[in-house]
């Protein structure tokens, strides 16, 4: 059965799965509806081909929570598949067409320079060769009209003769009429009927030509390794009854069809880190915290997002790689700083750590797979933060007489012990951490104070204290499940459509029926193409709005306003001046207030079943204690128990809590307790 054709009763079956593939290992969250509990579960991804390992971890869960194949009815999957093969280029031949004239715009990009007394320009990643974007003799006006009509000429024969596996076609001004970029597609799809073609018309219809040009052309590379993905997938599923529902998550945080996918991959580039963000607002509400920093530390990288007032922030335009990508997504700090990150030293005798990872294979030297330099996995290991015969639940014994070596000779070359060189390690960490930590705060003018700290990903329990002391937060939340929260995240996710229509308005009564006009069209298509999926749409509008003569917009939110008016206009107005007051420190309320881009995002509630938390162990919920080097000392620290831990307990740090796919480390002068929904929650001693 295909992927795309689930049985007709899938929805009522009571079984639903988050599947989170990383670089390292496949996450899995599993929901049973017949009982309301949620079970976490890892597998090794299997890079060649994502689905084997994904297929396997759900037999594997299957066998382990005791439920068949056929009662799955949902299978929601965060991938990095789309990233991954922008990232490494693995990416088919492209041809990119264009309005004439116009051809270089995706090389020229925007001029900036990082080193202005450079001699030669920067260099920048370039997906499509010069000789393989062709210019169409074509021409829009500003406003949609036409100022020369689309002549073909010999421009198929050209095309043809360049053999693309994918084609992008982003001609000019084509967001105001999409016509000419439509009958353009039109006419190669009569010549070449299974190729893969994207429009900027309707992945970007935003104005600045670099940055749609830049979307158009990484949607049409994807299209080919997304649909590839989606086959494999599709060719694995009918086994023992497997055939699920399938939704990808996409970068705003919201998850769509196997077809939107195929269609629009470019949407799914930040697809897995999106489940992480997702989970902090959805525990902000259960823990009644909501203003977190969310921090997300696996094998390669170090992810920040905010939750501010309950909500996770999103921006209309980000990139991967350097390359623009305009489309929502959620608004992410990340850094090259992860368990697997690499410690180096630099000429001079200065020490590094990252962003170099030592990645899955050969990974650190602790996993005994052929890694020889010591990583920040390493260092926990020889500072007896993590034991060696639990690691990953005890299914993974750690190499700790190929650490204890390299730690020696890291050491060797500072001058230090072995354990005093890992602990240089992890301070040095904990220092890159806390400052993407402040800058995602600082930027936007938030307060460290004023935020809590909620560390997951399989290393971030580690650092978290630290971090949080380093950057003056008060309180860090260790979530229940935090190696799969990204899953746990994607679990409960809606499906999602953003659409947007870049047109200029003054915001003025004046323009009024131009402005509801365009909301009107908007509102009628996100509704019609939600209801295709079953469901009824939620709309929310915003709009991207600056001061008249501004190089760039704020994004400001419009709420579900339907017939807006005058008082509407000017509610919308205050919203920017004090947006733009928050965030630039001042307002220009007499300045003219111009529209470029109105926008409207539709959510279709998808059932959530309610859950229930597990019981605790029936066990002791201190473990035993054993020797860990911090502060330039040995000392014998306590070790508990996460899965037997009571509202009693009272956990006096130093100490160190296990769990089976993750370890956390209170410092010294925190404290730590059993939270709400299964957190734990840790403050520092002098603010209880």
């Amino acid at each position: 059965m295909a992927a795309t054709d689930p049985a007709p009763d899938a929805a009522m079956r009571p079984v639903r799965i988050a599947v989170d593939i990383g670089g390292t290992f496949t996450d899995l969250m599993i929901l049973d509806a017949r009982h309301g509990r949620v079970q976490a579960w890892k597998t090794p991804t299997t890079p060649a081909d994502p689905s084997e390992g994904l297929l396997t971890g759900v037999r594997e869960a299957a066998a382990r929570f005791g439920f068949a194949l056929s009662d799955v009815g949902l299978l929601l999957h965060g991938t990095t598949i789309a990233t991954n093969a922008v990232l490494e280029r693995r990416l088919p031949r492209g041809v990119l067409l264009t309005t004439a004239g116009f051809e270089d715009v995706l090389e020229i990009t925007r001029h900036v320079r990082r080193d202005l007394y450079a001699l030669a320009p920067d260099p920048f990643p370039c997906l499509i060769e010069r000789d393989r974007r062709l210019g169409v003799n074509e021409r829009l006006r500003a406003d949609g009209s036409v100022e020369r009509p689309l002549v073909l000429g010999d421009l198929l024969d050209r095309l043809a003769a360049l053999a693309p596996e994918a084609v992008a076609i982003c001609l000019l001004h084509s967001y105001a009429n999409p016509t000419h970029e439509r009958a353009l597609r039109d006419a190669i799809r009569a010549r070449h009927p299974a190729l893969p073609i994207a429009l900027s018309s309707d992945i970007s219809p935003e104005i600045r030509e670099y940055e749609r040009c830049s979307t158009t052309v990484l949607n049409a590379l994807l299209m080919p390794v997304v649909r590839g993905y989606l086959a494999r997938l599709s060719a694995r599923l009918g086994e023992g009854g497997f055939a699920p529902r399938i939704l990808l998550v996409q970068s705003n945080g919201g998850v769509c069809s196997l077809e939107t996918a195929a269609e629009e991959p470019a949407r799914l580039l930040l697809s897995g880190p999106a489940g992480g963000a997702l989970a902090a607002a959805r525990l902000a509400a259960e823990l009644g915290r909501p203003d977190l920093v969310a921090v997300d530390m696996g094998g390669t990288s170090y992810d920040v997002s905010v939750v501010q007032g309950g909500a996770i922030s999103l921006i209309t335009q980000g990139e991967i790689d350097g390359l623009p990508v305009r489309l929502p997504m959620v608004e992410m700090r990340t850094i090259g700083a992860g368990g697997g990150s690499i410690a180096r030293i630099q000429p001079g005798g200065r020490l590094t750590v990252g962003p170099e990872s030592a990645g899955a294979r050969p990974g650190p030297v602790c996993y005994g797979r052929g890694g020889v330099e010591p990583t920040v996995t390493d260092a926990h290991l020889a500072t007896g933060r993590l034991d060696p015969a639990f690691f990953l639940g005890g299914s993974m014994r750690l190499d700790t007489a190929g650490t204890a070596a390299a730690m020696a000779r890291l050491g060797a070359a500072l001058g230090l012990p072995p354990e005093a060189a890992a602990e240089g390690v992890l301070r040095l960490t904990n220092t890159n951490l806390a400052a993407a930590v402040r800058l995602s705060l600082f930027e936007k003018g938030l307060h460290p104070r004023d935020f809590a700290l909620l560390s997951f990903g399989g290393a971030g329990g580690l650092h978290a204290t630290e971090v949080a002391e380093e950057i003056g937060i008060e309180e860090v939340i260790f979530p229940r499940d935090p190696a799969t929260l990204s899953a746990y995240g994607i679990l409960f996710g809606d499906l999602r459509l953003d659409l947007a229509r870049s047109r200029l308005f003054r915001l003025e009564e004046a323009s009024l029926p131009g402005i509801a006009l365009l909301l009107a069209e908007l509102r009628a298509e996100a509704s019609e193409r939600m209801a295709r999926e079953g469901l009824p749409a939620e709309l929310s509008v915003a709009a991207d709005l600056r001061y008249r003569g501004q190089a760039f917009e704020l994004l400001v939110p419009w709420g579900d306003v339907a017939s807006p008016d005058r008082a509407a206009l000017q509610e919308l107005c205050a919203r920017f001046h004090a947006l733009h007051r928050a965030r630039f420190s001042y307002a220009a309320e007499a300045d003219p207030v111009e529209l470029v881009t109105l926008r409207v995002t539709a959510t279709g509630r998808l059932p959530r079943p309610a859950t229930a938390p597990p019981p605790p162990a029936a066990r002791p919920a201190v473990k035993g204690s054993r020797r860990i080097f911090a502060g330039g000392a040995w000392h014998q620290v306590l070790v508990w128990d996460r899965e037997a831990l009571g509202p009693q307990d009272l956990i006096e740090g130093p100490a160190i809590i296990e769990e089976p796919f993750a370890t956390h480390s209170i410092a010294r002068g925190w404290s730590a307790r059993l939270g709400p929904a299964g957190a734990i929650i840790a403050r520092r001693e002098a603010a209880s």
